[in-house]
Parts: structure tokens; sequence; C-alpha cells
């Protein structure tokens, strides 16, 4: 390599991703960061993070607390895959739950949507029991408090590292494509560079599009 050439490399950008799979504003955010890899230069590593915990003590509405019944199970499983079998196949499996959860809209609370998404991405059966198992929960905190702890109190899913400066987002109602999803990682690239930026918001309106 020349010495002009090693001048003018550039790093690649990075994204630090926490994904709880039953959040649907993370899962489109995560097809983002998946388009994103396509036409930028950026490594992406996947984290776990929980709704359930991060829930656990707060005044929450009945509704929703009755919808968490059960949320440690697939983080649990996806815990579990990434224990034993690290990045890429819990990227895989983020995928294969998600699809089901979000795109088919089967929800998660049915175990054969679980067993789906593991035989779809060659695991077997025996990591449903791992929903089961709170033995993986510490690792479960530990994860998730390394994603918001960054961020602070006023944090949920998705949350993202962008070069190493976390925010809670981006929160987006449908999924950049092409070259607009690398427009949009340019622009969270610009905002993370700004030590004193913290902020960008407004009221969503419209349904969540997952296509």
């Amino acid at each position: 390599m020349s010495t002009d050439a090693a001048t003018t490399e550039q790093t690649p950008d990075k994204a630090d991703f926490w994904f709880d799979p039953l959040c649907p504003f993370a899962w489109i955010s995560s097809r983002w960061v998946l388009e994103v890899d396509k036409v930028r230069d950026v490594e992406v590593e996947w984290h776990i993070m929980s709704l359930a915990y991060l829930n656990q003590d707060k005044d929450i509405p009945e509704d929703y607390r009755t919808m968490l019944e059960g949320a440690w199970g697939p983080v649990r499983i996806a815990m579990k895959v990434s224990q034993d079998h690290g990045q890429e196949k819990l990227a895989e499996l983020y995928t294969a739950m998600g699809t089901r959860i979000h795109n088919e809209k089967r929800g998660w609370k049915d175990d054969e949507v679980l067993l789906e998404a593991l035989e779809a991405v060659g695991l077997p059966a025996t990591y449903l029991a791992a929903k089961d198992d709170d033995s993986l929960d510490a690792a479960i905190a530990t994860s998730h408090h390394e994603g918001m702890d960054q961020v602070g109190t006023e944090v949920g899913t998705p949350t993202i590292a962008v070069n190493g400066t976390a925010f809670f987002g981006p929160v987006m109602s449908a999924i950049p494509k092409g070259e607009q999803a690398g427009t949009v990682w340019d622009g969270a690239v610009a905002m993370a560079s700004f030590p004193h930026f913290y902020e960008l918001k407004r009221t969503r309106t419209g349904d969540l599009d997952f296509s």
C-alpha cells in the first residue's frame, strides 16, 4: 500500500445496537442499520436489552405490564444463543424472531414462533428451554446497562451508539432503504460528532411500516 493510500484510508464507522426482539421501533431501526451496512463502511455490533427489565420497577399502565408478560423469554433465548454462538448467529436469530413477531404479526407468546425462529437459523429446539432460565438474567442486565447507562434515565429501545456516542433512537415509522438509509446514517454520524447534541423530537403520526 502506498503512503498516499494509507493516509486516505478511513476507519469504518461503528454502530452498537441494543435491542429487545419485542420492540417494533427497534425492529424498524435495526432493519435500517442493515440497509446502512449495504451502502456505508460501517461495523455493526448487536447487543441485548430487555423491556421487561427496564420496566420492572416503573409505574406503567396495566395494559402495558400485561403485554410484557412473558417478555423475558425471547430475550433469554437471544442471550443464550449469543453466549454459545456469538454475533453472527445472534443477528440471524433477531431477524428470524423479528420477521415472525412484527412482519407476520404473530407475537412472541406462542412457543411455536420461537421454535420456528430457532429452526430457521439452524439451532435445535432445546434452546427454547432458555426462555425459563433466569440464570441468564444477570448477563442480560449487564448488556442492558452497557447501553442504557450511556444514555441516561429517559431511555428505551432502540438505543444505538454511533461511533461511541449513544442515543435513545432513532425512532422511525418506516425503514429507509438504499442511499436514503445512508443519508440518514450520515446525519446520525454528524450529530454524534458534536458532544453537546442531545435531542431531536416530534410527534409521531401514522402507522408503523415494517416492509
